[in-house]
């Protein structure tokens, strides 16, 4: 069993308040575990309007799926036009 796991740095440009950015937010990983059916929480910067950090994770039984998966998470995030993405690390268990 291989667990895969890619931590986020975003930016949401359109965000003019924690309000905004909450929604924003909500709406992506709403997106994300309807597109890809993978576990998806906001880590850090909760506090900040404009920045945000996501944690994403997939399960799965080979590695290569599973990196498959998340580099598709990846590509999909960097063309979606409600968040800009900042930086990413991926790491395997």
């Amino acid at each position: 069993m291989v667990i895969g796991v890619l931590q986020l740095e975003v930016h949401v440009p359109t965000a003019q308040s924690l309000k905004d950015k909450r929604s924003v937010i909500k709406s992506l990983k709403d997106q994300l575990r309807g597109r890809f059916n993978v576990a998806v929480a906001e880590l850090d910067s909760n506090e900040t309007w404009q920045r945000a950090t996501i944690g994403v994770s997939a399960l799965g039984e080979q590695r290569a799926y599973v990196e498959g998966l998340l580099a598709e998470v990846t590509e999909w995030l960097r063309s979606t036009r409600l968040v800009e993405l900042i930086r990413v690390e991926q790491e395997y268990l």
